[in-house]
């Protein structure tokens, strides 16, 4: 994609008025982080030498592999060069390794130099864990050109060995509790720690908080690795463990005689207590195998409000009781 000659000129002066972008050399490297484009433009750039054949106006980038490393992938994407007589219009991309002092002698190309006018991807095969590479975008003077190209581009990197995100930083795996009770999540990777709600936690800056929240909700945990900063999201979805219907009819018809509760088996050990407004209990058990038939001790009760008391008492612990009240009606 081509923009205009004043577009151009626009970008030039600017350009020219400012000094050519800092990462013009290896000591201005600027950091790649994994799966986060970064949006570039090499107009102004000098940066020599290019590594690839027939490129100049280079820029400087840098990437650190994972803990366990692998191939890395370096995409140039949306590529957008001006449309001027004599200049190019192709980017090129290569992966060097090196030792970091910056001397052209101390690099040599890791991935095959790629070109592209739309595009241009090269990949580096079995790259060493916890090692720093560059990457440099240069370009070209492709089609008879006498300018090299400077254009607007994405820059980003990917694949196994770049990936930080569920290989070097991570949070557990979704969770699922009940209303009123709590959970302990687990993030790996840092410090730092930085959760986002707080809502429901017991403290930030923590791997393992303790979630206590009152609705569902999303929580994102965010670190910072070798000046790249990555975020991670664990899903806690709050539920009615049981759903108490809040009315029944005992009058003998066989239909909703009995005061039902749709989830209760799975806890036999639950205790269950119905009083009624003046705090009388007229039932309780434990587990609830005979559902309540609005009767005490055999003697049906009056036509009413009753309240009840639920406690589900799990392997897991004691949660927070289920209370309401019930309109019985004949």
């Amino acid at each position: 994609m081509r923009t205009s000659l004043f577009a151009l000129l626009v970008v030039l002066s600017a350009a020219y008025c400012h000094g050519q972008p800092p990462n013009s050399d290896c000591s201005g490297a600027l950091v790649l982080c994994a799966q986060q484009p970064q949006q570039q433009n090499n107009t102004g750039a000098v940066g020599l030498p290019g590594f690839c054949p027939g490129t100049q106006a280079v820029l400087w980038y840098t990437f650190t592999t994972n803990s366990v490393g692998g191939a890395v992938s370096v995409s140039v994407s949306n590529i957008d060069c001006p449309d001027v007589v004599g200049m190019g219009d192709e980017l090129a991309v290569v992966v060097l390794s090196g030792n970091g002092s910056c001397a052209p002698a101390s690099f040599s190309a890791v991935s095959s130099c790629a070109f592209g006018t739309q595009q241009a991807i090269t990949t580096a095969q079995t790259l060493l864990p916890n090692t720093q590479y560059w990457v440099v975008v240069g370009g070209a003077l492709n089609g008879g050109s006498t300018i090299p190209a400077q254009c607007g581009f994405n820059v980003m990197t990917s694949g196994p060995g770049a990936d930080i995100v569920g290989v070097d930083f991570g949070v557990g795996p979704n969770v699922q509790i009940g209303e009123g009770e709590s959970t302990q999540l687990v993030a790996y990777g840092g410090p730092p720690y930085d959760w986002t709600p707080t809502t429901g936690l017991s403290g930030n800056g923590i791997s393992n908080p303790i979630a206590s929240p009152p609705s569902t909700v999303f929580y994102t945990v965010s670190t910072t690795l070798n000046g790249c900063t990555y975020s991670a999201d664990v899903f806690v979805e709050v539920i009615r463990r049981i759903q108490p219907p809040n009315t029944f009819t005992p009058n003998g018809d066989g239909f909703n005689d009995t005061w039902l509760i749709p989830g209760i088996a799975d806890y036999p050990g639950a205790e269950v207590r119905i009083h009624d407004r003046w705090g009388q209990v007229v039932y309780r058990s434990t587990g609830y195998r005979e559902p309540w038939d609005g009767t005490n001790n055999g003697t049906p009760v009056a036509v009413g409000t009753y309240y009840y008391h639920i406690q589900l008492n799990q392997l897991e612990g004691r949660s927070p009781p289920y209370t309401g009240f019930i309109s019985l009606v004949r």
